[in-house]
């Protein structure tokens, strides 16, 4: 891993006082990360989800750097990170791990809490799963989520695969280098399909592939707080929409009962709350703070 530092900027805190930032490269294995620092307070590293970027949570980052120092990312495809040849979660989880060492090469006094959201969730709870001591807490932001059936069926694929060659085509017409995504609709429709795979522990021919996230929360001994959206899927009442929402639901009253320690908070939103609602989730991450020895009882 190496590192290349860019030029320090500034941005106002809660007083008016300006709050220094360093944008860098991480530069891991054949990727180019594109990560920043800023802020004060204690560490936090934001994790964000598939088809996200530094740019369009430009409002989340400002907002959590007022309180934290935040260490957040491009995904390797993203932004201003450099594309890849390969795409995976196994691939995205290792570019985690090196912003992470990164953040640890800083001689923090304590680990960082660990916020990410979406696939960015999926991604922190492996990540502690694997390495018990390496965050203070988690906060897991409408992801991660232990559903009780596949979330994507093959009658969804058609519809889904069109959703997002339009979202990919028009963000790619409209966006600035900052907030590009190359990935393919198709590349897209794949890590989805992983994700889901994942996150039950069984492949689509029905072979156990490991442990499904519900097994990685039981891993992880340091406090947890979920951030829900009522409505992940939309509210246009749709039996497809409706049927997501169900699921999604479902998965994290299936996570309470076996970790009934884990509080969840719902917002009134969609999955798109990170964008909507940047200003609550700010406050519930700064309510949630627990001291960085509170372990899971």
């Amino acid at each position: 891993m190496t590192l290349t530092q860019g030029q320090p900027s500034s941005m106002a805190d809660m007083t008016g006082k300006p709050i220094a930032t360093q944008q860098f490269t991480i530069t891991h294995g054949d990727v180019s990360i594109s990560a920043s620092r800023g802020g004060h307070g204690r560490p936090l590293v934001l994790c964000p989800g598939l088809t996200s970027t530094q740019a369009e949570l430009h409002e989340l980052i400002t907002l959590l750097r007022r309180e934290f120092d935040v260490m957040t990312f491009d995904l390797r495809g993203h932004g201003l990170s450099s594309a890849a040849d390969q795409y995976s979660f196994d691939a995205f989880l290792d570019d985690f791990g090196a912003v992470m060492n990164r953040m640890r090469s800083l001689g923090l006094s304590a680990p960082p809490m660990l916020v990410g959201h979406s696939y960015g969730a999926d991604l922190i709870v492996h990540y502690a799963s694997e390495f018990p001591s390496s965050a203070s807490e988690l906060v897991i932001i409408d992801g991660a989520n232990p559903l009780p059936a596949p979330f994507i069926t093959p009658a969804d694929l058609p519809d889904l695969r069109t959703m997002w060659e339009d979202s990919t085509s028009s963000r790619q017409a409209g966006m600035s280098a900052r907030g590009r995504v190359v990935l393919s609709a198709q590349e897209i429709v794949d890590l989805n399909l992983e994700l889901d795979a994942l996150r039950s522990g069984i492949d689509t021919r029905n072979n156990v592939i490991g442990p499904g996230i519900l097994d990685r929360y039981h891993a992880i001994e340091c406090p947890i707080h979920l951030i829900m959206a009522t409505s992940m899927a939309g509210d246009d009442g749709d039996a497809r929409t409706s049927r997501f929402n169900r699921l999604w639901r479902g998965g994290v009253d299936r996570l309470v009962r076996e970790r009934p320690d884990i509080p969840v908070t719902w917002l009134d939103a969609t999955h798109a709350l990170v964008i909507t609602h940047a200003s609550e989730i700010t406050r519930i991450i700064r309510a949630a703070q627990h001291p960085a020895d509170q372990a899971r009882p």
